[in-house]
C-alpha cells in the first residue's frame, strides 16, 4: 500500500510541478520564483535523504566535515526506506570515494562520450576548477534510487543545483532524471564513471558542461508533436480548491467539474480526437456574456486581422450565441488556415512546456470555463480566453508564424532565456498592441478577451513603448492587475524582424527548423542536414523564379 502511495505521489509531482501543496509560500508566481523555490525544495530533500543514508550505512569513510542536517519527514523519497541488504548492495556498487573510482580509470575510458573525453583532456590544466554540468541519469525501476545518486554526488564534493524528472520513452527505463551539479572537473569525470557501476541505472550521460571546451550535444526538447505528451507540467497559480481568492473556492460543484475536465486533459495523447465537453447552461451563459462584449468592442479596438477572422468564425457558426465552441471544430478551422492544431491542457503550463508546443504549431488550450460569478475576468486562462483571445489570430498566417518562431527559439534554451522569451510572449501575444493607420489597436489575447483591460490599454493611463525585444524581455509584468506599460509594434512583420535579430544572439549553440512534411523539429548541426536544406531551398527558389518570369511574360 505504501509503495502504491509513493508511486502516486511521484506521478502527481511529475504532472503538477511547482505545486502549491509542496509549500510554495506566495500567490504571485513567476518563472524565476518557481525555479528558486524548486531549488530550495530539492536541497532540503537532498539533505534529508543524505542524513538518513548516513545513519543507516554507518559508513566510516563518510566525509566528517559535512554538516549534520535535520531530517524532514515530509520528503517524498523517505516514504519507503531501503532495507539494510538493499542499501549495502547499492553502497558497494555506487557510493565510492574518488580514490576508489580512480582505480578503474583506464578501464572506463572506452565508454566515455565525446564531451567526457574533452573534459578528461582538460583535467591536467584545470582539474581543480569548479564546473557547472548537467547529467542525465536513466532509472530502470522508478526514482527510488535517486537518494543514492545524490549521496554519491555529495561524496565527490558536488553541489546539486537542480533536479528534474520525466517519464522515459525508452524500453527498460522508467524515468529520465536531469541533475545539474557544480563540482571540480576531476571529480565530475570520476562521478560519471562511478554512477555507471550502479545496477539501478540504465545509463548516465554528460549533457551539458557550461564551458567553451565542451559542446552541448543533446539537450532534451520535443522533436515531434507526439513528444508533447511529456510536456504537460502545470505551474499552479490559482486553483479553485487551493486559493481562497479564486471565485470558485467555495463552490464544490465547480471544483469537481474543473477536476473532471483536468483529468480528461491529462489523459489525452497525441493523435487522439479532442474530447468533447458537454457544457452546462451556467457555462453557456458565461460564454454568451463575454462573447457579446467582444462583438461590441472588437470592431473598434481590435486589429483588422482579428476582426476579419472573427467574422469568418461567426459565418461558419463556430462563434455563436448559445454554444461554447468545441476545441475539435476550432482545431479543424485553424488547420485549414495556418496548420495550427490544438491539444487540451489541464491548466496553466510551465513556460518551457507551453512555448515548446508552439514550435510544432500546437496550441495547448484549456477546456474549462471561468466561474459564473466572474464572467468578465479570470485569474487564469480558461477556454473563453483561449477561444476569443488566441484562436482568431492563430488563423492569420503572419501571426501564426510569429508564434511558432517564439516556440522554436525556446527549444534547448537556458532557463534565463526561457524567462525572457515568456516575457516577450506576455507583452506581445497576450497583451500586445500594434499601430494601424496611426491608431493603436489590440492584438493580445489577454486584451481581446477582457474588455476592462482592453479599454485601459488603449487609454492615456498606461505608458506605451515601442516594441524592442531586448528591452521588452527584461520588463517586469503584472499578472493580477492592469499593466502599467504596454509595447506597441509597428506591424506583425516589423515585430517578427526585430524578434529574429534578437534571438540570433541567444546562447544556444545550434539552430533548429520545423519540417512541415515530417512534422519534426530538426537540429541543423551537420553538413548533411544543411546540404539537404540548401537543396530544398534551391528547388523552391527555382519555382519562385519561374513564377516571376511567367508573370512578367503576361
Amino acid at each position: 500500500m505504501a509503495l502504491a502511495a509513493q508511486k502516486n505521489r511521484e506521478m502527481f509531482a511529475i504532472k503538477k510541478s511547482y505545486s502549491i501543496e509542496n509549500g510554495y509560500p506566495a500567490r504571485r508566481r513567476s518563472l524565476v520564483d518557481d525555479a528558486r523555490f524548486e531549488t530550495l525544495v530539492v536541497k532540503q530533500t537532498k539533505q534529508s535523504v543524505l542524513e538518513e543514508a548516513r545513519q543507516r550505512s554507518n559508513d566510516s569513510e563518510c566525509n566528517p566535515d559535512i554538516l549534520d542536517f535535520h531530517q524532514d519527514d515530509s520528503s517524498p523519497y523517505l516514504e519507503e526506506p531501503y532495507t539494510d541488504s538493499e542499501h549495502e548492495a547499492d553502497e558497494s556498487n555506487l557510493e565510492h570515494k574518488p580514490r576508489a573510482a580512480e582505480n578503474n580509470e583506464e578501464d572506463k575510458d572506452q565508454f566515455l562520450t565525446e564531451e567526457e573525453a574533452l573534459l578528461g583532456q582538460d583535467i591536467e590544466q584545470r582539474g581543480n576548477e569548479l564546473q557547472n554540468a548537467s547529467l542525465l541519469a536513466r532509472f530502470r525501476d522508478g526514482i527510488g534510487g535517486l537518494a543514492r545518486v545524490l549521496k554519491t554526488v555529495e561524496n565527490y564534493s558536488g553541489v546539486i543545483n537542480h533536479v528534474e524528472s520525466r517519464p522515459s520513452k525508452d524500453n527498460g527505463v522508467q524515468f529520465d532524471v536531469l541533475i545539474r551539479v557544480e563540482m571540480t572537473r576531476q571529480n565530475l569525470l570520476l562521478l560519471i564513471r562511478s554512477l555507471r557501476q550502479s545496477s539501478s541505472l540504465a545509463g548516465v550521460t554528460l549533457l551539458q558542461e557550461e564551458t567553451n571546451s565542451v559542446s552541448v550535444k543533446d539537450p532534451w526538447f520535443p522533436r515531434h508533436a507526439s513528444d508533447l505528451d511529456n510536456c504537460n507540467h502545470l505551474m499552479t497559480k490559482y486553483e479553485p480548491e487551493l486559493d481562497m481568492n479564486h471565485p470558485g473556492f467555495s463552490d464544490k460543484e465547480y471544483r469537481a467539474r474543473r477536476k473532471m475536465i483536468a483529468e480528461i486533459a491529462f489523459a489525452y495523447k497525441y493523435g487522439q480526437p479532442i474530447p468533447h465537453i458537454e457544457y452546462v447552461q451556467t457555462e453557456i451563459d458565461t460564454w454568451n456574456a463575454v462573447f457579446g462584449q467582444v462583438c461590441d468592442l472588437a470592431p473598434k479596438h481590435a486589429c483588422k486581422e482579428y476582426n476579419m477572422i472573427f467574422e469568418n468564425l461567426k459565418k461558419e457558426g463556430i462563434f455563436r450565441v448559445g454554444a461554447v465552441p468545441q476545441l475539435q471544430e476550432m482545431n479543424d478551422f485553424l488547420r485549414r488556415h495556418t496548420g495550427f492544431t490544438l491539444r487540451p491542457a489541464a491548466g496553466l503550463l510551465t513556460s518551457r512546456d507551453f512555448l515548446a508546443s508552439l514550435a510544432f504549431r500546437v496550441f495547448q488550450s484549456t477546456q474549462y470555463v471561468r466561474h459564473r460569478t466572474s464572467p468578465y475576468h479570470t485569474p487564469e486562462p480558461d477556454c473563453i480566453h483561449e477561444l476569443l483571445g488566441h484562436m482568431p489570430l492563430l488563423a492569420d498566417p503572419s501571426f501564426a508564424q510569429f508564434s511558432q518562431e517564439i516556440g522554436l527559439a525556446s527549444l534547448g534554451a537556458s532557463d534565463s532565456e526561457i524567462e525572457k522569451l515568456s516575457t516577450v510572449y506576455w507583452f506581445t501575444v497576450e497583451f500586445g498592441l500594434c499601430k494601424e493607420k496611426s491608431q493603436v489597436k489590440a492584438y493580445g489575447a489577454g486584451l481581446l478577451s477582457a474588455y476592462g483591460e482592453l479599454l485601459h490599454a488603449i487609454s492615456d493611463k498606461p505608458e506605451h513603448r515601442p516594441f524592442e525585444p531586448e528591452l521588452t524581455a527584461v520588463q517586469p509584468y503584472q499578472d493580477q492587475e492592469y499593466q502599467p506599460i504596454y509595447y506597441v509594434a509597428e506591424s506583425f512583420e516589423d515585430a517578427k524582424e526585430k524578434f529574429r535579430r534578437w534571438v540570433s544572439d541567444m546562447s544556444r549553440p545550434f539552430e533548429v527548423r520545423f519540417n512541415p512534411h515530417t512534422e519534426r523539429v530538426e537540429v541543423l548541426d551537420s553538413v548533411d542536414r544543411l546540404d539537404a536544406l540548401v537543396s530544398q531551398m534551391n528547388l523552391e527558389m527555382l519555382h519562385l523564379t519561374n513564377a516571376i518570369k511567367k508573370l512578367k511574360a503576361r
